[in-house]
């Protein structure tokens, strides 16, 4: 009766916090301009050993339909040992800025913070050296500024990918990362974005001292800045709803290095202060290991095997809608087929990832992070 009691109380508070979210997404407007926007701009690029992607990032930004005039863009070298700086200094119009200085665990916010320093926009943009924006990004992110008054802006990622379980199962489960992510931030429920698409004002990131503080945790250069300044600016924190400024991102190509980014993702939820988003993701949690625990007792009696089905389908059926909404705008709903399917690898990944990310070390761009 206890096991039945748990079971029932985590899906149905589960089911509650899909159901908020989906109402939420659905609330999320979509954005078009009203008039062509005049913010000077500074994109900042980190890259570490980036030779083989960030060829195809300069392209894309050297074709943005925003006035060059009103556009910077900084790439931040970070210790690379490959051509990544040799390839960046055949575009003439980009400035290329060398990270000489060692950092504690974050070398990514000690680049940033480089770039930042180098650059004159009033609106810093971040991305990633493997993204690819459309042609439009710019303006997007600009015009939301200047009509909607936000001093941080959170805005959409997709990752491509080929047929291979790996990168399907990537693409589908990222994409219920960025339904919530429209979602909590429109709403005002909590704060959560990605670093390869979101911007700022310069002089917010200054009047919150940037990373000062968690400039020694090694991942959260994206979501513990926007909980900084969330803190100081909660209306002004918005989210971009718009295919326009949709930035697309690759994924990883190996297991391991699926693993590692997802145990660095989660390795900062210990330093959130927003205690909301604590409450999820240990809300999240538990539902997710309750089905490692059931599957357990099923070997002592079949009667659990029933249940741990049922809340299988149970789970499917109340995340579908969510799912096949976010998915119908990123024109990703073939992805949807696979995902009952998915079901238990997103479970067994979400409890390893979070169980790691709070104990162990993980290896990303050829460092050893604690």
């Amino acid at each position: 009766m206890v096991l039945f009691i748990i079971t029932i109380l985590l899906f149905c508070c589960y089911s509650a916090l899909l159901l908020y979210y989906y109402k939420a997404w659905k609330k999320v407007p979509d954005y078009q301009p009203a008039a062509p926007a005049r913010t000077l701009l500074s994109v900042i690029i980190p890259a570490r050993n980036e030779e083989a992607n960030i060829g195809r990032l300069l392209t894309a930004l050297t074709q943005q339909r925003y006035p060059q005039s009103l556009t910077e863009i900084i790439v931040v070298d970070d210790h690379s040992t490959d051509q990544t700086a040799m390839i960046v200094r055949r575009f003439p119009d980009v400035k290329l800025v060398q990270l000489k200085e060692d950092a504690i665990n974050s070398y990514k916010k000690k680049a940033i913070e480089k770039g930042i320093a180098a650059a004159t926009g009033e609106l810093i943009i971040t991305t990633d050296a493997d993204c690819i924006p459309g042609p439009d990004w710019l303006n997007q992110l600009a015009s939301f500024r200047e009509e909607k008054k936000a001093v941080f802006i959170a805005a959409p990622v997709v990752f491509t990918h080929d047929q291979s379980l790996l990168q399907v199962f990537q693409a589908l489960d990222f994409l219920v990362l960025q339904g919530i992510t429209a979602a909590s931030v429109h709403a005002g429920a909590h704060a959560m974005c990605n670093g390869a698409n979101m911007a700022y004002d310069k002089k917010v990131f200054q009047e919150v001292n940037g990373f000062a503080g968690i400039d020694t945790i090694a991942s959260g250069d994206d979501m513990l800045l926007m909980h900084k300044i969330a803190r100081k600016y909660p209306s002004q924190v918005q989210y971009l709803k718009s295919d326009a400024a949709i930035v697309q991102t690759a994924p990883m190509t190996t297991w391991k290095d699926f693993l590692n980014q997802r145990i660095r993702w989660a390795s900062k939820a210990a330093y959130y202060e927003d205690k909301r988003i604590f409450a999820v993701l240990l809300l999240v949690y538990l539902f997710n290991l309750w089905f490692v625990i059931l599957a357990i007792a099923s070997f002592f009696s079949l009667q659990y095997g029933y249940w741990l089905l049922a809340i299988w389908i149970g789970k499917t059926i109340v995340e579908y809608p969510f799912v096949y909404s976010v998915a119908r705008f990123y024109k990703k709903t073939p992805l949807t087929r696979w995902f009952f399917l998915f079901q238990p690898l997103h479970i067994v990944y979400t409890i390893l990832s979070g169980l790691l990310g709070q104990l162990g070390s993980y290896e990303w761009k050829g460092r050893k992070v604690k």
